[in-house]
């Protein structure tokens, strides 16, 4: 294994840490929005996909928003809006996400982001969560205008790594992520964040089920890590 590409949203940066503001702007419905506002986004992004009609993850993530706040009868202002979108600029990153990506640097590993995010939102949230200087390539979905889990977007990776399929592992919180990974040939680890998740029943499971990112580095057995020189 010569790389590990991440998945970033639900594995990286933790979606619902927009709960708190969105309970700041709309008290008592704080969660049901976030919650809302996430599923819808992903319907959106696999709609967009099969309906072959692209747009980036950032108007996914705003007509996802408009969405719900209709669905739950909130009134959002153009002011709220501006708001809400800008806290996906710096969702927070989970706690084991620095710590562990510095372990598997340290070990010789190329590290990368291969996300549905746009490339500006990327950038803002690796830049805010301190770890953009851990990342050799950060690969958005925007080059090819589909999102995962279409196989076009996880053959990214080995293009632009630069490294065959079958020396990288794609690691992601997301079932049906780890799903399409691995179903397109790579080997999939998957962050079993909600410990009640059972795993997705799509015909391909993950090599492995971790907890954290912090986890993978002792499965040095899993891992045939790049011998270190010296």
């Amino acid at each position: 294994m010569r790389a590990l590409v991440f998945d970033a949203y639900g594995t990286l940066f933790d979606v619902l840490s927009v709960t708190s503001l969105c309970e700041l702007l709309f008290p008592g419905s704080g969660t049901a929005l976030a919650v809302m506002w996430r599923s819808k986004q992903l319907q959106y992004s696999l709609l967009r996909s099969m309906m072959d009609r692209y747009a980036d993850f950032w108007q996914v993530t705003q007509d996802a928003l408009v969405y719900s706040t209709r669905a739950l009868q909130l009134d959002l202002t153009a002011e709220k809006r501006v708001q809400l979108m800008d806290a996906y600029r710096t969702l927070h990153a989970f706690p084991d996400v620095k710590p562990g990506l510095a372990q598997l640097k340290s070990k010789g590993l190329s590290l990368a982001i291969l996300s549905n995010g746009a490339p500006p939102m990327l950038a803002s949230a690796t830049r805010s969560a301190g770890i953009d200087g851990l990342l050799d390539a950060v690969i958005s979905v925007d080059d090819i205008k589909v999102f995962k889990p279409s196989p076009r977007v996880y053959a990214l990776a080995p293009a632009r790594l630069g490294v065959p399929p079958g020396e990288i592992g794609f690691v992601s919180s997301n079932g049906w992520d780890v799903a399409g990974a691995a179903s397109a040939g790579l080997t999939a680890f998957w962050i079993q964040r909600a410990a009640a998740e059972p795993a997705d029943e799509l015909g391909y499971q993950a090599a492995r089920v971790v907890h954290a990112i912090t986890d993978l580095v002792a499965y040095n057995s899993a891992f045939p890590f790049p011998r270190q020189e010296g």
